[in-house]
């Protein structure tokens, strides 16, 4: 029993208290494979308390002036800021990814989405026409949709959980929010920041739990409109089917088997670490990592040995090491998977040219048990192959050669999902025209990963509906009305 003592116990926030559950779940550090984490797991009676609370302070909250709303998202954001350290600990080792990469990219992103979506909110114009002949004037006006269901995923917890929460609340809206129950804790830890920022009771509201349980309970409540999600495609087919009778506003960004295409005049100098930190970066856990990676013949040769000797200076290592470049994956369950299709791959004739069962790893004894897995290349794979083909969300890229610039779009483009694309080419026109025949809604041309906030995010085909950003995120988390006036 002495080790249960030391464990954290996480609680429900609703109505701007922390709420006990009667039942959780087993969270673990992935870095040791230990439990270290209880999490509620809640359902039904959470999310109608939650309901309730959100309902009861949605009049309040949306009569505010968005001048009002933006002064609680600033001080939210700087309370954030001042205990980003704190912050980025504790997702290093709730999520397994390395502390450099938390402090440097999670919490310091997740800062920012507040300091951006209260700024944004300020400049939002309405539209308005006249129709002298019969004496009318049009014009518009948006309204906060209400109470706003927010989903977010276990690979970027709390930076992809605030993109969701700042742009709901500073719209007027009042929220519940469910974060994955693989990566809970600073969700709980930014639920303690709320009421110091001047937040209201209720309205943000954080109910942990399962998808099948407490997400369920969510997205099927008649009270939430509207719903944003990030996550995996079968999840989000769910979401669907449980909003379709309530017609809700959806808005699901779901995952990507995102190419890279390297032409012969692509700056190897730039590009292969550019490459690697995309096909690897977060354990290969972003929805927006490089999986198939196409190489024009003339450089492959030159391309993989080069490609593969950098990949093995991608150090794995316990995420509190400084020198590492990769931490562990999420869970053993997802390392498992991971590594199921490194072995379909071998079954099909693929070659491993360096990681999975290639190299050994070297950890600390008391690592052993963690989810790590060392970053894998693989050749000599076929186009219909399930590696080139599926979402693996891992650190597991496929190198493969292509001829010419209309080959290599058709292939390229030749699986159900069209999330992001890089193109590498020191040839401006070729940039422009391959970039528009890509199906991919973000295509980075000599870079990767660089994002401005105010433009659309989100992908098409079977990587999602809608799009996120500042003119995107308001529209989805309003309602417009179009009124008439005749004079």
């Amino acid at each position: 029993m002495a080790a249960e003592k030391t464990l954290l116990v996480l609680e429900n926030f609703i109505g701007g208290k922390f709420l006990p559950c009667n039942s959780y779940i087993d969270s673990y550090d992935p870095s040791t494979g230990d439990v270290y984490c209880r999490v509620p797991n809640s359902g039904k009676a959470e999310i109608e308390a939650a309901v309730e609370a959100a309902r009861e302070a949605f009049p309040g909250w949306s009569a505010r002036s968005p001048q009002e709303r933006t002064q609680v998202l600033i001080r939210l954001a700087d309370l954030l800021e001042q205990s980003l350290e704190e912050f980025a600990q504790a997702e290093s080792k709730d999520q397994g990814k390395t502390l450099t990469l938390a402090r440097t990219m999670d919490i310091p992103r997740s800062v920012q989405n507040f300091r951006f979506f209260a700024s944004s909110i300020l400049h939002h114009t309405s539209e308005c026409t006249q129709m002298d002949h019969v004496g009318c004037l049009h014009y518009t006006v948006r309204t906060p949709v209400g109470i706003a269901g927010l989903i977010s995923p276990w690979n970027l917890p709390l930076y992809l959980l605030t993109w969701k929460i700042a742009p709901a609340i500073a719209a007027g809206n009042t929220v519940i929010a469910k974060p994955s129950e693989l990566t809970s804790v600073t969700a709980w830890m930014l639920c303690k920041l709320l009421s110091k920022a001047g937040v209201p009771p209720g309205v943000v509201n954080i109910v942990f739990g399962t998808g099948s349980r407490v997400g369920e309970a969510l997205v099927s409540h008649p009270e939430v409109p509207l719903i944003s999600f990030t996550g995996s495609q079968p999840t989000a087919e769910r979401i669907t089917q449980l909003s379709a009778p309530h017609c809700k506003k959806l808005s699901l960004e779901l995952g990507g088997k995102n190419p890279a295409i390297i032409f012969e005049d692509a700056n190897l100098e730039e590009c292969i670490p550019e490459t690697i930190r995309s096909s690897f970066a977060n354990q290969g856990e972003i929805c927006l990592c490089t999986s198939r990676i196409f190489v024009q013949k003339s450089i492959y040769r030159e391309f993989l040995k080069r490609f593969v000797e950098a990949t093995r200076k991608w150090k794995v290592g316990i995420p509190s090491d400084p020198t590492a470049s990769m931490g562990a994956l999420i869970s053993k369950a997802h390392l498992e998977k991971v590594r199921s299709y490194v072995k379909k791959a071998i079954a099909e004739g693929a070659h491993i040219l360096c990681g999975e069962g290639v190299d050994k790893l070297s950890l600390p004894p008391r690592n052993q048990d963690g989810y790590f897995m060392l970053p894998t290349v693989i050749t000599d794979i076929k186009d219909e192959s399930c590696c080139m083909k599926e979402e693996i969300f891992g650190p597991v890229t496929c190198v493969v050669p292509f001829d010419s610039e209309e080959e290599v779009i058709k292939r390229a483009n030749s699986v159900k999902y069209g999330l992001a694309a890089t193109v590498w080419s020191s040839n401006v026109g070729r940039i422009h025209r391959v970039a528009k025949k890509l199906q991919a809604g973000l295509v980075w041309t000599n870079c990767w990963l660089i994002r401005e906030l105010n433009l659309p995010f989100g992908g098409m085909k079977s990587s999602g509906i809608g799009r996120e950003g500042a003119k995107d995120s308001y529209d989805f988390f309003t309602e417009i009305k179009t009124i008439t006036v005749k004079h």
